[in-house]
């Protein structure tokens, strides 16, 4: 699959996930994305060394006391194997860990209209993004809007063109306050996406506008 992906996660991102340090909706976008994407699994695996590394290289020498060696091998025999992260593949429309957190694939999804043939279901995360996702006709526009904050939007199904490139399953256009853009469906194929934001956008029509509130976007 990597092979096809064009658009890729940027390094900040990786890294923050590597460190625990991401939103939870950000956290799943990412590991949506690592899910199908050979290069950006290897570069984070990278920032998961460098970064034991570093702590190996910053960790200051503690005297320990006589018994700690023996109390610490007891608590390993006894307590439960921790299996190493795995991000996992499947076959359907979602990735591995966008299945297990819906709970199934396309078909356990409840959409919902936000207009002009557009869906979207609003996914429960915490913190300071929210996730979703969104269900473009083939041929379908998402009105024109920019930004206050990130916006990363993965395609899952179809493909769709703005002002910066053609998106297609796998790739994640990162967006910011410099970007405005109109995102168009392939006429071929309906577009589904995940969507992470952690600020609302900023619509110039004055209709997205008003229904902003009540769609949460």
């Amino acid at each position: 699959m990597t092979e096809t992906i064009k658009h890729h996660l940027t390094d900040a991102l990786l890294m923050g996930y590597s460190a625990g340090a991401l939103p939870e909706a950000m956290n799943l976008m990412v590991a949506t994305h690592l899910s199908l994407c050979d290069t950006c699994r290897a570069q984070m695996e990278s920032f998961d060394i460098l970064g034991g590394c570093l702590l190996e290289d910053n960790t200051d020498a503690v005297a320990m006391d006589a018994g700690a060696l023996d109390a610490t091998l007891a608590m390993l025999e006894d307590g439960e194997d921790v299996p190493a992260r795995q991000i996992r593949a499947s076959e359907g429309v979602f990735p591995g860990p966008l299945q297990d957190y819906v709970g199934g694939d396309l078909d356990s999804v409840r959409w919902k209209p936000i207009g002009m043939g557009v869906r979207q279901a609003i996914l429960p995360t915490s913190g300071t993004a929210s996730a979703r996702l969104l269900y473009i006709p083939a041929g379908a526009a998402v009105p024109d809007h920019g930004h206050q904050g990130i916006e990363l939007t993965m395609v899952l199904q179809g493909a769709f063109s703005d002002e910066v490139d053609r998106f297609a399953r796998g790739d994640v256009e990162v967006a910011d306050e410099d970007l405005e853009h109109t995102p168009v469906a392939d006429i071929s194929e309906d577009c589904i996406c995940l969507a992470v934001t952690d600020a609302p956008l900023r619509f110039k029509s004055w209709i997205p506008r008003l229904a902003q509130p009540f769609l949460r976007i």
